[in-house]
């Protein structure tokens, strides 16, 4: 009887699988079924093209099998770009490097299909810089690369190892080397900044710091995003004798605090020397000092009274650190200007006849209560500057601006379209008087936007973002354009780039060829493996 049952089940569980092959027949052909039937090419990614490397123009033979049925239907691509086909035999196919070609992956492509081939290096003009000494580069973000009155810089960011110098004491935020990037071991920062930095300038014979950070070294508590250091990296400390709570019966008076006795409530973004102080912008909504010889309210601590007084995004440091009441700022109210109702950034002049006024810009649509257009430029005393006029401004958010002195013409980037109610494809070119530079005329972008842009002293302009394509011409995020908006030709062999740039600086080799030195969070450039900071030459 069990037997019967036995089978019985069996029988019954067959059914219901057999049933629902049916219903599953019902619904259709599977959709990830048999895919495209293989062409029966071989073409390898091993085996390096003859040559490996050459110009635009330069013929290159291809190892590959299966091609010849397909002769009159393929299309060979040098990083997408299509490239014309000179023969076809059965063991190879030799091509002729396109003009938009560039450095990377080899493909064939027949109809909808694409084979990938080996790697080819086109070369043009922006070469890989032999002379920069820090070749393993930061593990993490460069914000600023900053020439010392000495004839040294300062590297300032996120990062904790610099060239490999950080992997047994890290380096924290913070290196000095020299202008070819040896790392000075010679400068004693410690444990460096906790936080990240964004920027350094020197003043007053001492090094100012900014960023978003609230200890430095051994000093791990009262910074609030910015203090001041001795030209040797170490911290400028004063000593102070605090107040105590009454059950306190030690004999321990005085302690070590920053002698830089001021701050912000959130994250300094940029920070300039300005009449003899310190201009800050940046996200933060209050300046904030310490008190340290105070009783306490409740005497229940030994007192460091923590005072704010509300500014928002732009105020000027007198160099100890105090606020300086005089530029932006209503002593009435006791509260700073308004500022922006939304981010921004910010670019300080240094030439004449523009020298200390402020260029704002980011996503905002008032300024200091006042309709604004993402875009405006300060007055040395701060107040808006009326030479400055964009009209309309931008559409949609500026993510970057840089000014090139020589030119005397500012580059943006954004997500915007339009500027002063005229196209503007998310980069434009702008003149002093803050009208649209229309000779420059940006085309279209696929995959992405720019985000950083800067105009180099020969009129070239550098620029990077997420984008594949510009102008339906394969660029990876890195190209240079002429001062019309066209791929300039000659410069724009290089290969992948992936990540952000923050600044471009103009700068020579070693061997005093033309160089620009690229900083930002960055892993690729030119189709090879890097790390956030390099220098190309411009030969």
């Amino acid at each position: 009887m069990k037997r019967i049952i036995y089978t019985l089940s069996i029988f019954f569980l067959l059914a219901l699988v057999i049933q629902g092959c049916k219903k599953e027949e019902e619904l259709g052909e599977d959709p990830y079924g048999v895919g495209k039937s293989p062409l029966g090419i071989t073409i390898s990614q091993t085996l390096p093209p003859v040559p490996s490397e050459g110009i635009v123009g330069t013929t290159v033979v291809v190892k590959a099998t299966g091609l010849l049925p397909y002769k009159d239907q393929l299309s060979f691509m040098f990083n997408g770009e299509k490239a014309q086909v000179i023969s076809v035999t059965e063991s190879e196919i030799t091509v002729k490097v396109p003009e938009a070609g560039s450095t990377g992956i080899t493909s064939i492509s027949i109809g909808d299909q694409l084979i990938l081939g080996p790697s080819f290096t086109v070369s043009g003009i922006i070469k890989n810089d032999i002379t920069w000494k820090a070749i393993a580069g930061t593990n993490d973000y460069v914000n600023q690369f900053y020439q010392l009155a000495d004839g040294r810089a300062l590297v300032i960011g996120s990062f904790n190892n610099y060239d490999n110098k950080g992997l047994i004491v890290p380096v924290n935020r913070i290196a000095r080397t020299s202008l070819d990037g040896d790392y000075d071991r010679t400068f004693r920062t410690g444990r460096g900044a906790n936080g990240s930095l964004s920027t350094a300038i020197e003043i007053g014979g001492r090094l100012i710091i900014a960023g978003g950070f609230s200890g430095y070294n051994q000093r791990t508590e009262n910074i609030s995003n910015i203090t001041s250091l001795y030209p040797n990296g170490a911290i400028d400390t004063v000593i102070i004798k605090t107040k105590k709570k009454p059950t306190v019966t030690d004999t321990v008076t005085q302690k070590w605090f920053p002698k830089f006795n001021g701050g912000a409530n959130d994250y300094i973004h940029r920070i300039y020397p300005h009449q003899g102080k310190i201009l800050a912008t940046g996200n933060f909504r209050y300046y904030v000092k310490r008190t340290y010889d105070k009783d306490n309210y409740d005497f229940t601590r030994d007192t460091v009274i923590l005072d704010s007084t509300e500014i928002r995004q732009i105020l000027r440091f007198n160099l100890d650190g105090s606020l300086d009441k005089t530029f932006r700022f209503n002593t009435t109210t006791n509260k700073g200007n308004v500022s922006a109702n939304g981010p921004i950034d910010t670019y300080m002049h240094t030439d004449a006849p523009n020298n200390e006024k402020l260029m704002v810009f980011g996503n905002f649509i008032t300024f200091d209560g006042q309709p604004a257009v993402r875009i405006l430029r300060l007055a040395v005393n701060g107040t808006i500057d009326p030479s400055f006029n964009p009209g309309s401004g931008a559409n949609d958010g500026i993510n970057s601006l840089t000014y090139n002195a020589t030119t005397r013409k500012y580059l943006i980037t954004g997500v915007f379209t339009r500027y002063n109610g005229k196209p503007a494809n998310g980069i434009a070119l702008i003149n002093e008087d803050g009208s649209l530079d229309e000779s420059f005329s940006a085309k279209s972008f696929e995959g992405g936007y720019p985000t950083f842009a800067r105009q180099i002293s020969n009129g070239l302009i550098i620029v990077s973002g997420y984008y594949r394509k510009y102008n339906n011409v394969t660029r990876n995020g890195f190209m240079v354009l002429n001062p019309a908006g066209l791929l300039e030709p000659g410069y724009n062999a290089t290969g992948p780039f992936s990540g952000d740039l923050t600044d471009i600086v103009e700068t020579k080799s070693a061997d005093g060829k033309k160089a620009l030195l690229l900083i930002g969070r960055f892993y690729r450039f030119d189709n090879l493996p890097v790390n956030n900071i390099i220098r190309v030459t411009i030969e």
